[in-house]
């Protein structure tokens, strides 16, 4: 399916997957929800800045979170050569493609 075709909502195929329901499963837990939006704001954040930026959060869910929105494109992890080690996250172009959907649940939650 080319991406830029005009979509319509519908319940989907029996047997077949919801793409809804697969990019809830992707986006749809708190962490995961706010280490992308955050991304989507600054582009490029360290792990520890992640860690702050999301209080409660453990560092080993964040690591796994990550993990998964490395495996699905949507974050780039960069290391670099130095002691002590530095890690950076960088939202990838698919994970940008997000970004009109954060705005629409930002602008549906101010009518809260």
């Amino acid at each position: 399916m080319d991406i830029s075709e005009p979509i319509i909502l519908t319940k989907g195929t029996p047997g077949e997957r919801c793409p809804i329901a697969k990019t809830l499963d992707l986006i749809g837990s708190k962490w995961t929800f706010l280490i992308i939006r955050d991304l989507l704001i600054e582009g490029t954040m360290r792990f520890s800045d992640l860690l702050k930026s999301m209080d409660g959060i453990s560092p080993k869910t964040l690591s796994l979170r990550l993990k998964e929105l490395e495996e699905q494109h949507i974050v780039v992890r960069t290391v670099y050569p130095e002691v002590p080690p530095r890690v950076e996250y960088t939202i990838t172009e698919k994970g940008k493609s997000l970004e009109s959907i954060f705005i629409e649940l930002k602008r549906f939650g101010l009518t809260l």
